[in-house]
């Protein structure tokens, strides 16, 4: 067996060897969860820390939001969650008020959204309203003649 030979054998062995495992990373996810009493409260965390890879669950029946910290999938353990426990819930739809570019357009603004939150909403979306109504522009305008005379 020559050097050739020696670099077959390494190089064999070497491929042979299982790849590591890639590590999963402990992420935190963020449930809107609809819970009015205690009870709700206790069934929502019960049944989230019942399941596999959840290591802490946080809630705040105040805010209606429950946090997930663990190896988990964020879709998955939502529709895992709704088929055990019957419960209205969705994906945190919220994020902090200066977090959002545009914090008054009418797709960022939701009345149920607690206090300093707002939508998530693109950066790219269209805002619509505007400040500038002609109509309101030309109200006082010395141009005018039907303007209003009270100036």
């Amino acid at each position: 067996m020559g050097l050739s030979g020696t670099l077959d054998y390494l190089s064999d062995k070497l491929s042979d060897m299982k790849k590591p495992k890639k590590l999963k990373q402990i992420t935190t996810v963020h449930f809107k969860v609809r819970m009015d009493c205690d009870g709700c409260e206790h069934k929502a965390k019960s049944a989230l820390k019942s399941m596999k890879g959840v290591r802490s669950v946080v809630v705040d029946r105040k805010m209606q939001k429950v946090s997930i910290t663990g190896i988990v999938d964020g879709p998955k353990l939502l529709k895992k969650f709704k088929d055990k426990t019957g419960m209205t819930c969705q994906l945190w739809p919220y994020v902090p008020f200066n977090m959002v570019a545009n914090p008054y357009i009418s797709q960022a603004y939701d009345k149920k959204a607690p206090a300093n939150h707002v939508r998530k909403v693109d950066p790219s979306a269209p805002i619509k309203e505007t400040t500038m109504d002609p109509t309101y522009l030309t109200i006082f305008s010395d141009e005018d003649p039907n303007s209003c005379s009270i100036m």
